[in-house]
């Protein structure tokens, strides 16, 4: 997937503190994305990693002088913001986030921030100590340069270099970027809340054995992370996978059918939107045992019960204030044919299809969108390119 970030130019300025040593990763995976890094760095930020190492990194000269005469009309907090696409600070330290708030400029960093163009957006990375962070001036301060539109990245709480635990870790290099990357999605879902099924069902035979289906749960966290860029509250609750949780997005971990049937009923009164990704076991075991079953002889075959599984998306389309509903359907043969009568049958708005053994567990899919003026096609990409463009579609389908 090409990446948001990719041709944009971010200043990425580092103030004093340990965490300058996540921000090599972060400038290097930037500039892997497609990005221009042009780095500041504040004084107290070379005690911590030196303006050569982060030149090495992002390629381009390092700037820590406001008076550095490089610059031919010797004004780098002009020149720099000029034509950058953003200003990222990171890490941001207390200090930092009281110059922003009172609008001082004593150095190259604070000064290019006051004299950045208004539309020219800035994103901070808080980083300090617990109790810095939990002091009421901080707070304050934080709060003005909210209000001032500047984006706050975190912070995370966890352990610190100092030894004590809590709220003021910086969040880590993927956790930004994942920030820095919804900050160019148009918020085509903001404030609207999405539920989203993703991942296989496992249904026990005992307590070890089961039958489950081959879905990596691939496409369902790439439509939560693009909803959540697209501005979304998302909710997912996921059958059992090795995949991590889309940041931003919280996760309820199920195993069953009838325990994703009951999470889904429990949350979907308050959603907007519910996307049933998951591929969901039809039936489960009827005669499933509580101990472990043992062969007894060669030739020897337990028989197995069967018994339908609630029918989820069905359960939801049929509430009397339903949210708009998307369903998906892993087909194997005559894909148009079924993924159009499915939809009639759920009584949905949206129903997406592809063919599920040539998509399970890969990185790429072809999508087909059934609604109720025929279908579209989306042509093979990766998942998250296609998620991406799903979102788009139900945006637009609201």
């Amino acid at each position: 997937m090409i990446s948001r970030l990719a041709g944009k130019k971010i200043v990425l300025g580092l103030t004093g503190g340990i965490a300058c040593y996540k921000v090599a990763d972060l400038c290097r995976s930037l500039i892997k994305l497609g990005a221009q890094v042009q780095v500041v760095m504040t004084q107290s930020a070379t005690q911590f990693i030196t303006p050569v190492t982060m030149q090495a990194l992002s390629g381009n000269v390092v700037y820590t002088d406001q008076w550095d005469a490089r610059i031919t009309n010797n004004m780098p907090h002009i020149d720099l913001t000029r034509d950058a696409d953003a200003i990222l600070i990171a890490p941001c330290s207390t200090n930092f986030i009281y110059k922003l708030a009172h609008g001082a400029c004593d150095d190259l960093l604070s000064t290019l921030c006051i004299a950045r163009p208004a539309t020219l957006p800035l994103f901070i990375a808080p980083a300090m100590n617990v109790e810095m962070w939990s002091n009421a001036a901080t707070q304050r301060n934080v709060a003005q340069v909210k209000q001032d539109g500047v984006n706050v990245f975190g912070p995370a709480a966890g352990d610190q270099a100092c030894g004590e635990t809590g709220m003021g870790r910086m969040l880590e290099p993927e956790q930004i970027l994942a920030e820095l990357e919804a900050a160019f999605q148009a918020k085509t879902l903001a404030g609207k809340r999405v539920l989203i099924t993703a991942g296989p069902t496992f249904e026990a035979i005992d307590p070890v054995r089961g039958i489950t289906n081959l879905s990596s749960g691939k496409m369902g966290y790439a439509i939560a992370q693009a909803a959540w860029e697209a501005g979304a509250i998302v909710t997912l609750i996921s059958g059992p996978t090795a995949l991590n949780t889309p940041y931003g997005v919280p996760r309820l971990q199920v195993q069953s059918a009838q325990q994703m049937h009951d999470a889904v009923m429990a949350q979907i009164g308050a959603q907007d939107i519910f996307i049933a990704v998951a591929a969901v076991a039809d039936w489960r075991v009827a005669n499933a045992s509580d101990q472990k079953i043992k062969k007894t002889s060669e030739g020897d075959t337990p028989q197995l019960t069967f018994t339908p599984n609630p029918d989820i998306l069905a359960s939801v389309a049929a509430l009397a204030k339903p949210p708009y509903c998307v369903g998906f359907a892993a087909e194997s043969e005559n894909l148009l044919a079924y993924g159009a009568a499915k939809r009639i049958k759920k009584n949905i708005p949206l129903l997406v299809g592809n063919i599920g053994h040539q998509t399970f567990g890969k990185d790429e899919n072809e999508l087909v969108l059934f609604d109720a003026d025929g279908h579209q096609a989306l042509p093979k990409a990766d998942k998250q390119t296609l998620a991406n463009q799903l979102i788009t579609e139900i945006s637009k389908r609201i």
